[in-house]
């Protein structure tokens, strides 16, 4: 065999290795891909449910609860072209179509859940921050259109604020009742601060009256009444502490 036979067959050896290399390499990144699309759809999956479930019933309306069940259907629709053996999430997906086919007359079972303190104001906080993420995203995977994402996201800080205005109502009407005026008062007036500051003030006329004349109240009990102990620990005081709105970070979805 002659040396230029014998050249050509390692190049052609080398060659044809690099190749498999490649399509091995290919492949794999396939396999890596597929999986990651996978586990992005399960956790959004996830997270439609988790929401459907966990937010209070004095927020969920069947708007919102069928805008759920679009974007789990939808999520499973695109999982299943991942999936076609699974026989659980086909039969998901026909009971997300039978949902969603209702439209706003949709079921709506949430139970209420009280704000009664401020824990769980920033519970449910997290909540509406979990929506508000997977709005974003739904958005910016072509689940929903650019404009309705705002609409959802505008309501979404309305449904915020609603929660904020239960709590100071809470705090503030519980003062009252254990005959704390200050305490009351604390809460009152910065349920006026934190309406006064919201870009859409007039949405919140009302409810800011209501807190104007609550918080007159209280001072005029204040006023009246014997000066507290020096010593006195104002637990009001502390839960307010961490419900301010200034670290609420609003999504961009304009990009």
């Amino acid at each position: 065999m002659s040396p230029l036979v014998i050249t050509l067959l390692i190049v052609g050896g080398i060659a044809l290795l690099m190749v498999i290399a490649y399509v091995n390499h290919a492949v794999e990144n396939g396999k890596l891909e597929k999986a990651r699309q996978r586990a992005d759809l399960l956790d959004r999956i996830r997270r439609c449910q988790d929401l459907s479930e966990r937010m209070p019933g004095q927020l969920m309306t069947p708007r919102l609860k069928l805008l759920l069940c679009q974007l789990q259907l939808q999520l499973s629709e695109r999982l299943q072209t991942l999936d076609k053996q699974n026989t659980e999430l086909g039969k998901s997906i026909e009971a997300l179509r039978a949902l969603v086919v209702q439209g706003e007359s949709i079921s709506v079972n949430n139970p209420p859940q009280p704000i009664l303190n401020e824990a769980k104001a920033k519970e449910v906080r997290f909540i509406l921050e979990n929506l508000q993420g997977l709005i974003t995203g739904s958005v910016q995977i072509n689940l929903l259109p650019m404009g309705e994402g705002k609409l959802w996201l505008k309501q979404i800080r309305q449904m915020l604020v609603q929660v904020y205005i239960e709590c100071f109502n809470t705090l503030g009407q519980s003062a009252m009742q254990q005959n704390r005026p200050g305490q009351a008062r604390l809460a009152f007036e910065r349920a006026v601060q934190y309406l006064r500051k919201q870009p859409e003030p007039a949405l919140y006329q009302t409810q800011l009256k209501r807190f104007e004349e609550l918080l007159a109240r209280a001072n005029a009990m204040v006023l009246n009444a014997p000066p507290p102990a020096v010593d006195e620990t104002s637990e009001l005081t502390e839960g307010l502490k961490g419900l301010d709105d200034e670290d609420w970070k609003k999504k961009n979805i304009y990009d």
